[in-house]
């Protein structure tokens, strides 16, 4: 045999390995009111003496150490003939099961829940939502092998709402193509209420509530697809089949996933416009991540590391400059006013400078040090010496944004950069980004060295605000309020009328 047909047939061998490998899981609620999911996986087609199953120590999105193996209980295991098999916990987040050779295997524990947030499972009276990497267990080395969830909701509930693909003919089941796809698609259950939904480019897009509340569900869907068409076109293209909104109710905070997002949601607040600025801003901020984050991300975050979690000095750009559009598209949107798009930004900008943590800690370290210190910096310190990249970030991306605009002669901008960095690294090479790799596209958008601004991402240097707002005709106050100079020359109106979105 030659080499090549010999490394043909391998592959062939291999492929057909991994098809005969699957896993199916079946989530059941027969007691929402006891708190837990019960969890049986079905594994087919395994080789080997032993079998390690894994349960992942965070979910993407949330950085910090949830350690979800600590709320699954009654762990057993039996082969393909319901005999019991021996298995201990080998590690934190490790279950060793001896299959002594089984080919397939069932296993079935069930998942504790203590609160409804984003990020972790909850389950009680009224629905029940299931975060994939605090339910689903995955074996050792195993993780791009598709997998099929089925669920069975409590007798009395009816909706179930997610990002999954669902299997033709079979209620209530879904499918993912690898467990990446499946630990990044949530799954609400209950008696949910959907929203009218709409179309951008055709593309469908829902909105999927658990208790929502009473409010004008008219004018707000129109505000969520003004919402979706600009940040679309930020970057020219819309990467998915479907996307749905899923609102979990009470429980802070909101998560970005490829095709959906779950975010903590009471309609009732948009009656104020205060309020339902607020909602709309965090909104476009889930909304944007599946570009910036889900698609254009450091190279640090996927593969993702679940056992260790996986940390990057750029949170400053997935998670910073995310806020920072998500002011620029209420803008763009018609949503927002000039008004706010300067309060919101000067709101940051207090947040960082009034804060001694300035002299002490970095953007870029901040964005590295979160698991220790967590998104908004570290609290119950003598002397506060952390920040926040969700503060500086955004004030920062505005920064780059005007210094582009200004040497290109308004020309190019930030949303350059992100299509750039959409096209070459998400669409090209399918891979993240790295830290040079980052700056060059930049610099190369700018057409000129930006040595000062990478110093207020790796430094602790003052910022020299005045400077760049002026590129745009804008001015600062001792009390960092934003407001346009008085004659600003052709140029400077013009960046600003661009950024504006006018």
């Amino acid at each position: 045999m030659t080499k090549i047909k010999y490394l043909t047939t391998l592959c062939l061998l291999l492929t057909l390995a991994a098809a005969a490998q699957s896993v199916t899981f079946t989530v059941s609620m027969e007691n929402p009111a006891a708190h837990y999911f019960r969890v049986v996986m079905q594994c087919r087609g395994l080789t080997g003496k032993t079998q390690d199953l894994k349960m992942p120590v965070w979910t993407p999105g949330y950085y910090q150490r949830l350690d979800f193996a600590h709320h699954v209980d009654s762990f057993s295991v039996t082969d393909g003939k319901a005999r019991p098999l021996a298995w201990e916990k080998n590690g934190d987040n490790t279950w060793r099961v001896h299959s002594n050779g089984a080919a397939a295997l069932t296993i079935s524990y069930i998942i504790k829940t203590k609160r409804p947030f984003v990020a972790t499972p909850y389950l009680d009276e009224t629905r029940g939502y299931i975060s994939p990497a605090g339910v689903f267990l995955h074996p050792a080395d195993k993780l791009q092998q598709p997998v099929q969830v089925v669920v069975k909701p409590f007798a009395a509930w009816k909706n179930v709402a997610t990002g999954l693909d669902t299997v033709a003919g079979k209620p209530y089941t879904y499918t993912a193509p690898n467990y990446d796809v499946l630990y990044d698609s949530p799954l609400l259950i209950g008696n949910l209420e959907e929203l009218p939904a709409f179309t951008v480019s055709g593309i469908p897009h829902r909105f999927i509530a658990y208790n929502p509340g009473d409010f004008d569900k008219a004018k707000f869907m129109n505000d969520l697809k003004k919402i979706v068409e600009a940040g679309s076109a930020i970057i020219g293209h819309i990467p998915y089949r479907q996307y749905v909104f899923i609102a979990i109710g009470p429980g802070a905070g909101g998560i970005e996933h490829a095709n959906s997002t779950t975010i903590s949601f009471n309609g009732s607040g948009l009656s104020s416009p205060k309020e339902r600025l607020r909602l709309l801003n965090f909104i476009a901020h889930e909304y944007f991540h599946h570009y910036n984050v889900k698609r254009i991300r450091p190279i640090e975050l996927g593969p993702f590391d679940y056992d260790h979690g996986s940390k990057t000095k750029m949170l400053w750009v997935s998670e910073g400059l995310t806020v920072y559009y998500e002011y620029l598209i209420l803008r763009r949107a018609g949503i927002s006013t000039e008004e706010d798009l300067f309060s919101n930004i000067r709101s940051n900008t207090m947040a960082f400078e009034t804060k001694t943590g300035k002299l002490y800690q970095t953007l870029a370290e901040a964005s590295y040090e979160t698991w220790r210190d967590g998104p908004f910096g570290r609290t119950g310190d003598s002397v506060v010496k952390t920040i926040s990249y969700y503060d500086k970030g955004p004030v920062v991306g505005m920064l780059f944004d005007f210094a582009i605009r200004h040497a290109t002669k308004n020309q190019r901008s930030l949303d350059d950069v992100m299509r750039q960095l959409y096209r070459e690294f998400y669409q090209q090479k399918q891979r993240g980004f790295t830290e040079q790799e980052l700056r060059t596209v930049i610099e190369n958008t700018a057409g000129t060295k930006l040595d000062e601004l990478f110093d207020y991402i790796y430094t602790t240097k003052e910022i020299n605000y005045q400077k760049y707002l002026g590129y745009a005709g804008l001015t600062m106050d001792a009390d960092f309020k934003i407001t346009r100079m008085q004659n600003p020359d052709a140029l400077q109106a013009s960046i600003l009328e661009s950024w504006l979105g006018e």
